[in-house]
């Protein structure tokens, strides 16, 4: 089995921990917190409330909060792609799959994120192939998520292209996502119909 293949087994081949919300109980205020971030994202309304979300309605106030937060990441000062880019390297990182996918997905849909930019991700910023500030954003996500902070060399380099709003957001972008990537693998999230989960490229 490979590696890929433990790493889904070990999440997704078990039941999810906490029990999603039924459909049927869920208000329309809540229905609204989520459309609001779908309309963050750019994704088009759904009809079915995805498992995360009837989860996380388990508990009303964090899930508004959270909801909050996220929106105002995703209508952040960096650009979609730079984005995307950060949420995609720390989930896979993570080895989060539904993570990973999702973002994956709009990143495609949304950012201009490639195949190829896709295959990159799962091997990091000494990857062949990426523009200088992709490498760079991406680099900054791994310093992020092996040593806590971004190092002077590749701050320096960050300020070249990103301002004082998109400085600030960064590392907070990265910290919020590693933090869903630990929620969503913990809960035993899973996967959105069709998904590949962490073989999606």
């Amino acid at each position: 089995m490979d590696e890929i293949a433990k790493r889904q087994s070990e999440i997704l081949d078990h039941p999810p921990r906490i029990t999603p919300l039924d459909a049927d109980i869920v208000t329309e205020a809540q229905k609204q917190t989520v459309l609001e971030l779908w309309q963050a994202i750019g994704i088009p309304p759904k009809d079915e409330l995805p498992e995360f979300f009837a989860t996380m309605l388990r508990h009303p106030p964090l899930m508004v909060a959270q909801a909050a937060y996220a929106t105002q990441l995703l209508k952040s000062e960096l650009t979609p792609r730079h984005r995307q880019l950060a949420i995609c390297r720390i989930g896979w990182l993570c080895q989060a799959p539904f993570e990973w996918s999702q973002h994956l997905k709009n990143g495609k849909a949304l950012a201009g994120v490639t195949d190829a930019d896709a295959e990159r991700l799962t091997i990091g910023s000494d990857a062949e192939g990426w523009d200088e500030e992709a490498r760079l954003i991406v680099r900054a996500v791994e310093e992020m998520y092996g040593n806590a902070m971004i190092s002077d060399d590749t701050w320096a380099e960050l300020e070249g292209f990103l301002n004082d709003k998109q400085l600030l957001e960064l590392p907070l972008l990265v910290g919020y996502y590693q933090s869903v990537a630990y929620l969503q693998n913990s809960l035993r999230c899973r996967l959105m119909p069709g998904s590949e989960g962490l073989y999606a490229r």
